[in-house]
């Protein structure tokens, strides 16, 4: 009789675990759980082909000939853990608004039109109705100054209709001032006469040539405590962690702060297109590519001399934690109302401290000239990069797609911590940012005894929504690129409008989504009012997603052979041709 250990040493392959580079016996089960899904696979192809793995069915009607058919919509998502051909195309998309609108020549003309008859005569109807329904307001008659009140709303949209932006009569918001006086410990910056440009200073060379360089700036946030090359804290115990939440949740004010005294100091409309991304420490810096050039030590007394204060309610300690927290106390007489209501200490049953009551005790004690301190000031920190570049040269291209390297991946994928020190580290970030206020609305307010601005019911502490507590954003809820309003003097939609005519000039195709609201013609009208567009419900019966990845595959590779022939002035393959070829070609669109 054979013993377990004589098997064990005759026959040792079938006992020890396969190592994974070792091939697999064909058959077994460990040779099948390797072989791909099929869905897999085709989402392998697709993105090669850079088409959407995440598109979302519509379902388009025909009002006239009752017709319904199918379309894919992209998902349009930046980030390439959701789908990578989306993510790819959009990061393709910045770099071409970068490169465009980093070294212009011409200032944006971005002038009002003047209004026309139509806009007037609308107009001066408002005016008329706004003074009638003023009237009837100040007679107490409620029923014909709300029928007022509906004609002017009709009115408004049709001056909306009529290509008028913004409001004629906006709602007054109360706001709360507070003092524009510089800190002490803050040097003060210099000013000068505002020039309207954008584009920059000039120079000439001495063969007459005319040079308009332009700025790639670094900044980041300070230290928070010594840490190691990998950026790990040295010692975690006095790295200041709360500080380092703070920061990060106000770093997109503080950068717009910086910009404002950048343009006070350089005295033109200085213009950006910055990306925001995490140091290895996992601190937040942010790159800018500025138009036309500023002196580096001016720009570093700029950095040092920028901060941003934040003027809420100041916390300690908590005063709850998730098994002691406030109750949520109704309002007898407006139950059906979610804001009706507060929240309650769930011992002695007593109000907490209301936001507007919080915020006022701090202007009360500004007004007596109290000693008060804001919440917290953000500050820049000291390592500033500056670097002068021409257009057209290497380095300007490279800085361009240094811009848009991390823009598929999100804060925290952008250095993937391991473990150990590193996952610790970010483990310990994100756990400050849990118990840290966000915004006048978190709900993390209840933590410290107050209650935040529009509570409602459904509010616990550690519940908030913002991206600013989530694990993938590190504290920043803002957006990844900031680019200020006259970089091209275009929005991102009409840089994709931009590309998409030229793949239609290209290829020869008009295209019909081209014209402007502006020179719109009554049938232009009626084609947008005879197609119906909805969300294909789940319950109807829908083609398998992996069969429509696979037809759009294939119209790409069309897509793709016609574009390549049209670029080198051959007619479009036929199908045939196309079939015997099978048009390898791979890669995301532009």
């Amino acid at each position: 009789m054979t013993s377990l250990d004589d098997v064990t040493r005759t026959e040792p392959l079938y006992l020890s675990v396969t190592d994974e580079r070792e091939p697999a016996r064909p058959g077994s089960r460990i040779q099948r759980a390797r072989m791909p899904l099929a869905k897999d696979v085709v989402e392998a192809v697709a993105v090669s082909h850079g088409v959407c793995i995440r598109p979302v069915l519509m379902r388009v009607t025909d009002e006239l000939t009752g017709r319904i058919r199918d379309v894919d919509v992209p998902c349009g998502a930046t980030l390439a853990a959701k789908c990578p051909s989306c993510a790819e195309r959009a990061r393709r998309l910045r770099v071409h608004q970068c490169r465009e609108g980093w070294h212009l020549e011409a200032e944006p003309d971005l002038t009002p039109d003047v209004p026309n008859d139509e806009q007037r005569d609308l107009a001066t109807a408002r005016a008329d109705m706004t003074a009638a329904r003023d009237e009837f307001t100040a007679a107490g008659d409620d029923l014909s100054s709300l029928a007022a009140t509906e004609a002017l709303q009709m009115t408004d949209a049709e001056l909306r209709k009529a290509g008028i932006r913004g409001d004629i009569d906006p709602p007054l918001k109360p706001r709360r001032i507070r003092s524009t006086r510089r800190r002490e410990d803050t040097p003060d910056l210099p000013k000068r006469d505002m020039v309207n440009t954008t584009l920059g200073r000039a120079f000439t060379g001495r063969d007459g040539q005319v040079f308009r360089p332009s700025m790639f700036l670094t900044v980041t946030l300070p230290s928070y405590g010594r840490v190691r090359s990998d950026g790990t804290p040295a010692d975690p115990g006095t790295y200041d962690y709360r500080r380092a939440a703070r920061d990060a949740i106000a770093f997109s004010r503080l950068i717009d702060r910086l910009i404002q005294n950048l343009r006070r100091v350089a005295g033109y409309d200085v213009q950006y297109f910055a990306a925001v991304e995490p140091q290895r420490r996992l601190a937040a810096h942010a790159h800018f590519a500025i138009r036309g050039t500023i002196p580096r030590a001016l720009i570093k007394q700029v950095v040092a001399a920028t901060y941003h204060q934040v003027w809420w309610p100041e916390t300690g300690a908590p005063v709850y934690d998730d098994l002691h927290r406030p109750l949520w106390q109704a309002d007898r007489d407006n139950r059906e109302d979610r804001y009706a209501g507060t929240f309650v200490d769930p011992v002695s049953g007593s109000p907490l401290i209301a936001w507007d009551d919080a915020l006022d005790a701090i202007d009360v004690a500004t007004e007596l000239d109290c000693d008060v301190e804001p919440y917290h000031v953000a500050r820049l920190g000291s390592q500033v990069d500056v670097q002068g570049l021409l257009s057209g040269t290497p380095e300007a291209d490279r800085r361009v797609r240094y811009l848009a390297k991390y823009l598929t991946k999100s804060m925290t994928e952008a250095h993937e911590p391991e473990d150990g020190p590193q996952s610790a580290h970010l483990d310990r970030l994100v756990a400050a940012l849990a118990v840290e206020p966000c915004s006048p609305t978190c709900p993390n307010w209840l933590r410290y005894g107050i209650t935040p601005k529009n509570a409602h019911h459904g509010m616990r502490p550690g519940s908030c929504r913002s991206k600013a507590h989530r694990r993938e954003h590190l504290g920043y809820a803002g957006r990844r690129i900031l680019v200020s309003r006259k970089w091209s003097g275009k929005t991102l939609a009409d840089h994709k409008h931009d590309r998409r005519a030229w793949v239609m000039a290209t290829l020869g195709v008009q295209d019909q989504s081209a014209g402007r609201s502006d020179t719109a013609t009554p049938a232009d009208d009626m084609t947008r009012e005879r197609y119906s567009w909805r969300m294909a419900e789940r319950d109807e019966a829908l083609k398998p997603l992996t069969h429509r990845l696979l037809i759009a595959v294939a119209n790409r590779q069309k897509w793709r052979a016609a574009l390549d022939a049209a670029k080198n002035g051959q007619p479009p393959p036929t199908d045939e041709e196309l079939s015997a070829t099978g048009n390898g070609r791979e890669g995301t669109a532009k």
